[in-house]
């Protein structure tokens, strides 16, 4: 049939490609006071880097927002798009882009919990619905590549930070709720909290069970976050543990041709009505920190992730590719903190070393009974030191400079079996033994020209490594008569950044804009032309995000984004062409309203986001994937003990798909991945006490 599909951590995380036929806001601090470091949960504390274009969102934030999924609601944010790779199931397999990645997007905004990377070493990158939202104290976004300093490899787009709630200095409280809704959609959270002494612990949990819109897009979801904290004024200890089980359907894309539709014929359908994908994940944190001098503090943790992976897909009903893959991270990262005032300047450093050890291993079999043909064992290793300072070299100006040299080692084999079931006619990868040394830098200010104006802007260089499933798909596994091997080299991508910007802060009026320009050499890219994982010819980067709120009054808030997002391809065959899946306009506008002291309050956003171009069409031939226009409203309230809220997405019903996967060989060809029109959900809850 001509047509390629890509399952990019889509359906699998996996890594898989597939050949058939189907298409595959801070206002300006004081004079001298410098943005916090709350090492317990962050490095960088709510108030970001220094020089760059920054965002809270917080858990009342949260618990109003209209959209029921954490990906949803960053998708609020300016600077952000979203892929609904799947079927727009609670947020799982959601890829969140930021400063436009497109397909690539997951390795290029990294993700932390508490602080510590969460971004798994595949091409799934981070499963935003595996954290239980209500576990959510804030969640803290870097915009750009700054955040590559404290955190290393990954954070070219962005950092966004997930803290999560915890007992401290808190008394004893518990909250349960539950929720129904569209396709048989049905929530069940609870959490406890609370205090004794130095003694804290916050428990929260999730479970979800729904059919989802499509047919064979059903998701059962279980999540648990625990911390456990003994604080005092010497120090303190922590642990912190995250668990979740996922159930997915996968009932791949519609067909659209340039005769025939199935989103016009069969919206709900599935292309893939047995294929799945199960996840299982574990992540434990052990920390403790110590003041052993006034404003020095050290901190040591460390952590240890385990997820563990199965999938399967079919065709005409008996399964042809079976994948089955764990992945294993420790990581040990000390580091000290400084708050001081050097030449008579407040000012915060704060330097340490991260110590991350990786294990991929993923066997790929004709079903996950029979013996695999290839077994991939990858290792990796980054070791990395830092420092980053903040001064405030004036009352009204403060600057920031860091660094970070970082080794990176990688080990990869494959083990071959010509024997296997469908193992026939390819080849054995060659080993890969490869150490290098990457570094980043920034360096920003932020210049206060009065308390209503504030500019800002910072350079910075970051970088990323290659992921498992990348070096995997380095070459074509089938390639029959004339199989190539992967070898699993790809060059590590590396970025230069500039951004400058200002703020605003009028009585009830708040208003920042930021403009980036962002320059790429070997960026990591999934070619259609080749069916491999290559390093592009230089690409660029930039655009506008705008970000505006208005207290009206003190019951009626209205806030709102633009975004201007471009990203094209500077030299090569695609040379001024789209990078595909990016919008390059995006734009929000909500309002909050607390109608009646709280007991009845509503929230309502539009969501725009402009067309785009099909995964697979770097060549810009294909149809683009039109803009839409969603409306979504929340209407809630607390009495007493209790709280509850119906809210309706996407109000007007909007028939539309974000993703899209194009034929390299037939214009007009792609497959669709549909999203549900107009869906409604109901929430009933009580706290105690």
């Amino acid at each position: 049939m001509g047509v390629q599909i890509r399952i990019v951590g889509v359906a699998l995380g996996l890594g898989i490609i597939v050949q058939g036929a189907q298409a595959q806001d801070a206002p300006p601090s004081s004079a001298v006071e410098l943005p916090t470091i709350d090492v317990g949960s962050t490095r960088l504390g709510n108030g970001g880097i220094v020089g760059t274009s920054t965002s809270v969102i917080t858990a009342e934030e949260i618990a109003q927002s209209p959209r029921q999924t954490l990906t949803e609601i960053l998708s609020e944010q300016a600077g952000f798009q979203i892929q609904h790779i799947g079927a727009g199931v609670n947020g799982a397999r959601d890829v969140v882009d930021l400063r436009g990645f497109g397909a690539s997007a997951p390795s290029n905004v990294l993700v932390l919990v508490n602080g510590r990377r969460f971004n798994d070493f595949d091409l799934q990158g981070f499963d935003y619905s595996s954290i239980p939202i209500n576990a959510i104290e804030r969640i803290e976004i870097t915009r750009g590549n700054s955040g590559a300093v404290l955190y290393g490899d990954g954070a070219v787009g962005g950092v966004i930070n997930i803290i999560t709630k915890t007992g401290t200095n808190r008394p004893p409280s518990a909250r349960v709720e539950s929720a129904f809704g569209s396709f048989r959609y049905k929530e069940g959270r609870a959490s406890a909290s609370g205090s004794s002494g130095p003694l804290s612990v916050a428990l929260s949990g999730i479970g979800i069970t729904t059919d989802g819109y499509r047919e064979n897009s059903k998701l059962h979801q279980k999540g648990l976050n625990g911390d456990i904290r003994w604080v005092t004024n010497e120090g303190s200890a922590y642990f912190n543990v995250v668990l979740d089980d996922q159930k997915l359907g996968l009932p791949g894309g519609r067909l659209v041709t340039p005769t025939s539709s199935q989103l016009d014929t069969d919206r709900t359908g599935a292309a893939t009505p047995n294929d799945y994908a199960n996840k299982q994940g574990q992540n434990y944190i052990l920390g403790v920190t110590r003041t052993i001098a006034p404003g020095i503090e050290a901190i040591l943790d460390g952590s240890y992730r385990r997820k563990t992976q199965q999938a399967e897909l079919f065709f005409n009903g008996s399964p042809y590719n079976g994948v089955d893959a764990t992945l294993t991270t420790a990581s040990v990262t000390p580091r000290l903190k400084i708050d001081t005032d050097a030449l008579g300047r407040p000012a915060k450093f704060l330097t340490g070393f991260d110590y991350y050890n990786t294990k991929f291993s993923q066997s790929r079999a004709m079903d996950l009974q029979s013996s695999p043909y290839h077994v991939y064992d990858i290792t990796q290793t980054t070791a990395g030191f830092y420092a980053n300072g903040t001064v405030a070299v004036r009352p009204d100006t403060d600057i920031t400079a860091g660094a970070r040299y970082q080794r990176n080692t990688i080990s990869a084999r494959d083990t071959y079996d010509p024997n296997a079931p469908f193992g026939f006619g390819d080849a054995q990868g060659t080993p890969l033994d490869k150490s290098q040394w990457q570094y980043a830098a920034q360096g920003g200010i932020e210049h206060r020209f009065s308390p209503i104006l504030a500019v800002f802007g910072h350079i910075a260089h970051s970088f990323r490594v290659p992921n498992a499933d990348e070096r995997v798909g380095q070459a074509v596994a089938f390639n029959w008569p004339t199989p190539t091997p992967t070898n699993f080299d790809l060059r590590t991508q590396t970025s230069n950044e500039v951004e400058g910007g200002f703020r605003v802060k009028l009585g009830r009026f708040d208003w920042q804009t930021s403009v980036y320009d962002m320059r790429l050499h070997d960026e990591i890219f999934y070619s259609p032309a080749t069916g491999t994982n290559i390093n592009l010819d230089p690409t660029h980067h930039y655009g506008v995000e705008n970000i505006a709120s208005l207290r009206v009054t003190d019951t009626v808030r209205l806030k709102g984004t633009l975004t201007y997002t471009r990203a094209v391809f500077t030299e090569g065959m695609y040379a001024g062409n789209d990078i595909p899946l990016i919008s390059k306009w995006t734009a929000n506008a909500g309002v909050t309203w607390n109608i009646w002291d709280k007991w009845v309050v509503y929230d309502a956003i539009v969501r725009y986001a402009g067309p785009r171009r099909l995964d697979n069409d770097s060549a810009n031939v294909q149809p683009l994937i039109e803009g839409h226009t969603t409306i979504d409203m929340r209407l809630g309230g607390e009495f007493k003990n209790a709280f509850w809220s119906v809210a309706v997405e996407n109000l007007f019903n909007e028939m539309y798909f974000d993703y899209g996967i194009a034929s390299t060989t037939t214009i007009g060809r792609y497959n669709a991945y549909p999203q549900p029109g107009r869906t409604v959900m109901a929430r009933l809850g009580f706290n105690w006490p």
